[in-house]
C-alpha cells in the first residue's frame, strides 16, 4: 500500500451515505494521534466557557477524578467510532452519555458548542500539524457523524456544513470565554494529568508545550502568562517537523483506536462501556432537563 492510498479509497466512498466509515478511516488509520491531541485540545477549550467550566468543578470528576474522567470520555467516544451507532457497543456508549448529561442542567447552547469543538477543532489542528490536510471528504463525514451523535443525544439545531460548525463555535466563543475561578481549577487538573503522562522532571517542560499550542483566546480566558513568542514558534515547529515525519512513514495497516492510547490509564483488566463515566449525586448538577431522541436508548 502506498502513502495516499487509504485517501484514494476515501475519496472513492460516499461522505454523506458512508461517514462514519470514513471518520473511522481517518482517526484510526491517518491521523490517530493528531485525531487524540486535537480531541483532548477540544474539550479543554470548552471549561474556558464559565458555565461549562464551573459545573465540571462542582462533579469534581475533572478535578478529583481526572484520569478517571479522561479515560471514560475517550473511550465512550471512542466505542461510538470502533462500532458504529448501530452495534451494540455503539447504543450501549450514547445511552451512558445520555444518562450523564441528563442529570444536569446543561444549556443546548452548550452541548451545541461542545459538539462544535469535535467537528472544527480536528480540522484546524490536523491542516495545521497533520502529515496531510484533511480532504473535503474527510471534512464532510465529520460533520455528518457528529451530526448524528448529536441528534442522538437531542441536540437542537446543529449546523449543517463544517462552515456553519466553524461560525457556530468562534461566534461562541467570542461571546462566551471569560475567566472564571472554578474553571482555572479543572483547566489546572487538566494541564497536571497531560504533564503526569511523561516522567516527573518533564512536567515544566510538557505544560509550557502546551500552554504553547494553545491560542490567545484561552490564555486570557484561563488568565495563563502566555509563553514566548520563541518558544511558541519552536513547539509549534517541532509539532510540523513531526507531521512531516510521519509523511515519510509506510501507512498504517492496522487500526488504532483511542482504547489503545497510552493515556488509558483506568482499565488495564478491561473494562464494560455500561460502566464507564459519571454516577452524579442526585441535586448536584440541577434538574435533568435534557431529553435523548427516541432512538438513542434501543438495543
Amino acid at each position: 500500500m502506498k502513502r495516499f492510498s487509504r485517501l484514494e479509497q476515501i475519496r472513492r466512498m460516499d461522505p454523506y451515505e458512508q461517514a462514519t466509515e470514513i471518520y473511522r478511516l481517518s482517526v484510526a488509520y491517518e491521523f490517530p494521534w493528531d485525531f487524540t491531541r486535537a480531541l483532548e485540545l477540544a474539550l479543554y477549550r470548552t471549561y474556558a466557557v464559565p458555565g461549562i467550566g464551573r459545573l465540571l468543578a462542582r462533579t469534581a470528576e475533572l478535578t478529583d477524578r481526572t484520569q478517571k474522567r479522561y479515560d471514560d470520555t475517550s473511550l465512550l467516544l471512542d466505542a461510538i467510532v470502533e462500532h458504529g451507532f448501530d452495534s451494540d457497543r455503539g447504543r450501549a456508549a450514547i445511552r451512558r452519555i445520555n444518562q450523564m448529561h441528563g442529570s444536569y442542567d446543561i444549556s443546548d447552547d452548550d452541548m451545541r458548542y461542545v459538539l462544535c469543538t469535535f467537528v472544527v477543532m480536528p480540522k484546524r489542528w490536523i491542516d495545521a500539524y497533520g502529515w496531510r490536510r484533511l480532504s473535503r471528504h474527510e471534512t464532510a463525514a465529520s460533520v455528518v457523524h457528529y451530526r448524528t451523535l448529536g441528534r442522538h443525544m437531542g441536540i437542537k439545531d446543529i449546523p449543517e456544513t463544517y462552515e456553519e460548525f466553524e461560525t457556530c463555535l468562534d461566534s461562541y466563543e467570542a461571546a462566551r470565554f471569560a475567566w472564571d475561578e472554578d474553571a482555572r481549577r479543572v483547566s489546572d487538573a487538566t494541564l497536571d494529568l497531560m504533564a503526569s503522562w511523561y516522567p516527573g522532571p518533564l512536567a515544566p517542560l510538557l505544560r509550557t508545550t502546551t500552554l504553547a499550542l494553545l491560542d490567545d483566546s484561552l490564555l486570557r480566558a484561563f488568565r495563563y502568562s502566555p509563553p514566548s513568542a520563541t518558544t511558541r514558534a519552536w513547539v509549534r515547529r517541532a509539532v510540523r517537523l513531526r507531521g512531516r515525519a510521519v509523511r515519510l512513514l509506510p501507512p498504517r495497516r492496522a487500526p488504532h483506536f483511542a482504547r489503545q492510547n497510552r493515556e488509558i490509564k483506568s482499565y488495564p483488566y478491561g473494562y464494560r462501556i455500561a460502566e464507564l463515566g459519571t454516577r452524579p449525586v442526585p441535586g448536584l448538577g440541577g434538574c435533568p432537563v435534557r431529553h435523548a431522541a427516541p432512538d438513542a436508548e434501543a438495543g
